[in-house]
């Protein structure tokens, strides 16, 4: 089975940072996609940041030139450093990738989902 474990949420001020962490583990082929994805309160989830295989990377206009997502491959991890943090990016930021397993020589690709990490932005 595949776990993604998020990390790095908390309490912090109007303009300051933090940097969000997501750890993929389980018997992993391969892993094609890797994004953070966001729900406020009383709002609908929506995609934040993803990243390929081959690291290209998508961020929203809503925090573009703020945010930055990126991937250690041997780690199998994803990272979305957050800048200049504004209170409306309040929400609790998940973690979702698209992950190929191997299982008795047969390939399967799926979406998986990360608990999930609260980020509070209030003065």
């Amino acid at each position: 089975q595949v776990q993604l474990v998020e990390s790095g949420g908390g309490l912090v001020q109007p303009g300051g940072s933090l940097r969000l962490s997501c750890a993929a583990s389980g018997s992993i082929f391969s892993i094609n996609r890797m994004g953070w994805y966001r729900q406020a309160p009383g709002k609908q989830r929506e995609l934040v940041a993803d990243i390929t295989s081959g690291g290209r990377t998508n961020v929203v206009d809503s925090v573009k030139g703020r945010f930055t997502i990126s991937r250690d491959y041997a780690k199998n991890t994803v990272y979305l450093q957050m800048n200049s943090l504004k209170p409306e990016d309040t929400a609790v930021y998940s973690c979702n990738a698209a992950i190929t397993l191997k299982n008795g020589g047969h390939l399967y690709t799926a979406d998986y989902w990360g608990q999930g990490t609260q980020v509070t932005v209030s003065s």
